[in-house]
This record gives C-alpha cells, sequence and structure tokens, in this order.
C-alpha cells in the first residue's frame, strides 16, 4: 500500500475544520434549525452534528476515497488508513448556545495518530498538529505550561453518563485531596487543546471515544505533554480512560486515577 501523502492530509483536514465551523455556526443558537434530540442520558445531537458530518465525509470521499472514516454519529470501520471524526464535540454546549465546542479532525495510519486538528468556530480558534512538526494555533507554536506542583495546576474532569456517578464523585475528591484545581468544561476536544496550549494543565476522563480525544491528544503530545496509552493496538470504538498533561503531573495524576488508565 502506498504511504499517505501526510502534508496533502494535513491541509484538507485544517479546511475541512474551517469549513465545518462554517456549517456549525449557521445552527448555532439558532433553536429552529438545531434540531435537538437525546441518544441517552445527557447524550444529544443536533441537526448540526450530522450536517457537519456529512460535509467532512464527503470532502474526505472527494479527495481521497482510499482512505476509511469513522465518526461519532454516521460510523464506520477501522481501516490502514483512517479519519476519525467528531463532528461536534461538546454538543450540549452547543445545543445550548454556549461557545464551549469543537470540530475534532484526526488521521491515524496504521495505528499510529499523525495529524490532528481542533476548530471551535466560535471563538474563530484552529489548534492543529503534525506527527514530528509541533502544536498551533494557526501558525503560534505552542507549548504545555509548568506548574511548580498540584497547588498550582488545574485540570479539566471530563465525565461521562456510561460510568457510574460515584467514580467521578470520587475522582474529584482525590484531585481536590492532591491539591489539584480542576474544571469541568463539556468539551474533550477544547480541553486537550487547552492542555496544548498552557491553558490549562491537564485532562483527565474515565471513559472517552477515539472520536473525542485522538486529534486533543496529538496536540498535548506535539505539546511537550504526556499522554496515556490510548490508542496503540486498540480498537478505536471501545471507550477508554485518558490522561493527558504537562510531564511533570503525569505520575500524581496516574495515581490518582488508580490504574484505571492505560501507561
Amino acid at each position: 500500500m502506498t504511504p499517505p501523502d501526510l502534508n496533502a492530509r494535513f491541509a484538507v483536514a485544517k479546511e475541512m475544520a474551517l469549513e465545518a465551523g462554517d456549517i456549525a455556526m449557521n445552527y448555532f443558537r439558532n433553536p429552529s434549525t438545531l434540531g435537538t434530540r437525546f441518544k441517552g442520558l445527557h447524550d444529544l445531537v443536533t441537526e448540526a452534528d450530522f450536517a457537519v458530518d456529512r460535509h467532512i465525509r464527503q470532502a474526505i470521499q472527494a479527495q481521497f476515497p482510499e482512505d476509511g472514516i469513522l465518526s461519532e454519529e454516521l460510523g464506520g470501520t477501522n481501516a490502514p488508513h483512517l479519519w476519525v471524526i467528531d463532528p461536534i464535540d461538546g454538543t450540549q454546549n452547543f445545543a445550548r448556545g454556549i461557545g464551549h465546542f469543537a470540530i475534532s479532525i484526526a488521521f491515524v495510519s496504521h495505528g499510529r495518530c499523525e495529524i490532528g486538528v481542533v476548530y471551535n468556530p466560535a471563538t474563530k480558534e484552529l489548534f492543529c498538529s503534525q506527527r514530528g512538526r509541533g502544536a498551533f494555533l494557526y501558525d503560534t507554536r505552542l507549548s504545555v505550561r509548568t506548574p511548580t506542583g498540584p497547588e498550582d495546576a488545574v485540570i479539566d474532569a471530563g465525565y461521562s453518563t456510561k460510568r457510574p456517578v460515584s467514580d467521578y464523585i470520587a475522582l474529584l475528591g482525590r484531585l481536590t485531596s492532591a491539591s489539584f484545581g480542576f474544571v469541568q468544561n463539556g468539551s474533550a476536544a477544547i480541553g486537550l487543546a487547552h492542555v496544548a496550549a498552557g491553558r490549562l494543565d491537564g485532562y483527565c476522563e474515565l471513559l472517552l471515544q477515539s472520536w473525542d480525544v485522538m486529534a486533543g491528544a496529538l496536540l498535548v503530545e506535539e505539546a511537550g505533554g504526556r499522554v496515556s496509552g490510548f490508542l496503540p493496538g486498540d480498537d478505536l470504538t471501545e471507550g477508554k480512560p485518558i490522561i493527558a498533561c504537562t510531564p511533570g503531573l503525569y505520575t500524581s495524576l496516574l495515581s490518582i486515577t488508580e490504574g484505571q488508565v492505560q501507561t
């Protein structure tokens, strides 16, 4: 199989994210077109999710018809060269008119994430990374922050209804007992991008899907952070825990998750 042209795919990924952002903003704070419905407890989907998903799929199929596609809303299958898409990560925020959501696009080749793009069209921030070339906010290179310790660190602690509430109460208790500050912002992709940008010091979550995390995790790695072993050799349709943070906090956060995260 011919190796994929990563430079071409990187350029297309950024272009797709910007175009998808325009589509999403046509629905944002527009209840008459939003078409919100529930997939499960506190798990929403809107017409914007499907419109963005379809646009990205059509763009990929036109440019790279040999590539596979896996997305949150329309599914897909594993393939050697695979696009992993969350059309709107943070749909709960999006549906309520809160501008903390993102289009997340990753490209995975033979089990390794090579490209990650996270775009928040509400703030017009495009975070992008290509393996081995750094992480950027548009053209500005990103670097993780180096806090002096847990008492100087803020962690975005994600939440999933697919895990018992008691697990998250215990996690937050351990975070605060270890002197970490925490926030819960409702978008893993944005949380990870903010770790890469040095705005947050870490992200932890007891259950995430690949489309939530692939692009943002590469951003953190390329910004000098450390990410737990979410991907290697695994089925991308399975949910898993994750830690992504500045390197000096990794051991502490791993201990706080009590061995639930793959290293």
